[in-house]
């Protein structure tokens, strides 16, 4: 246990000291497109394992109704897949390219830049924009 505490110290501060841009343009665009169709499974199938657990559970209480906190959580799930353009993940990578040009968008995580991108993707610009501008007041370095 005392190796393993360590191993983690170690490795914290000797982390990577790379931007998420930098770690997003250092592979190309068919591990772009694997890395975002993991995504897409993972969130499919968390989601699907959240509603079959939540059915388990409440299936013989016919008067329960979801509350809103799980479909809230559905929603932003969501949030991350660009449902518009299909299974089209080129585009997707395109635009996580395009997105990381910008030095404002440098040191926004991976996974929030895809959640603005998705956003964006399927129309809703004013929550992308709002979550855009969230995550550059958050993630710049000054």
């Amino acid at each position: 246990m005392k190796q393993l505490l360590i191993l983690l110290i170690i490795s914290l501060s000797f982390g990577q000291k790379q931007t998420p841009a930098e770690f997003w343009s250092k592979y190309d665009q068919k591990e772009k497109v694997a890395f975002i169709n993991g995504v897409y499974g993972t969130i499919s199938t968390l989601k699907t394992h959240h509603q079959q657990e939540v059915k388990r559970q409440f299936t013989h209480d016919k008067n329960w109704v979801a509350p809103f906190y799980i479909e809230r959580f559905y929603t932003i799930a969501d949030e991350y897949r660009a449902e518009e353009i299909g299974y089209d993940l080129k585009i997707v990578v395109l635009h996580m390219d395009a997105f990381y040009v910008n030095s404002d968008n440098y040191n926004i995580p991976v996974m929030e830049a895809l959640r603005i991108v998705s956003l964006m993707q399927d129309g809703e610009r004013k929550k992308a924009n709002l979550r855009l501008l969230k995550a550059q007041r958050k993630y710049i370095k000054m």
